[in-house]
């Protein structure tokens, strides 16, 4: 459900920028989404369809690049994607790591008329 509130502060920074570009309508946005934020895309996008009627991003295609959840194990300082139940470095079985991808969650950019 947390979609809809993202939705929305997505559609009013994008009405925002669009409207200080003085756009008559807005094209296409492009989404980025880290793995570890648990947006949905698929929800993003109706709740998109409901919230953008009426307003210059009225059939607005949307386009989503997924991050996927990357750690750097601190022991022997590789860096690999974690797996969704296995929280352990693939090269030496530690448990001792940082995220250092996964939590994005911004619009990347807009293309505007």
């Amino acid at each position: 459900m947390h979609e809809l509130a993202i939705t929305q502060s997505m559609l009013d920074l994008v009405l925002e920028q669009a409207e200080k570009a003085e756009a008559k309508s807005v094209g296409k946005i492009n989404l980025v989404i880290g793995g570890m934020t648990g947006v949905v895309g698929d929800c993003v996008q109706f709740y998109f369809g409901f919230l953008s009627k009426g307003t210059s991003a009225e059939g607005a295609a949307l386009s989503f690049k997924v991050i996927p959840t990357t750690a750097k194990c601190r022991d022997c300082d590789k860096h690999f994607e974690l797996k969704e139940f296995d929280w352990t470095c693939p090269y030496c079985q530690s448990n001792n790591m940082e995220i250092v991808a996964g939590k994005e969650l911004f619009v990347e950019s807009i293309e505007v008329e």
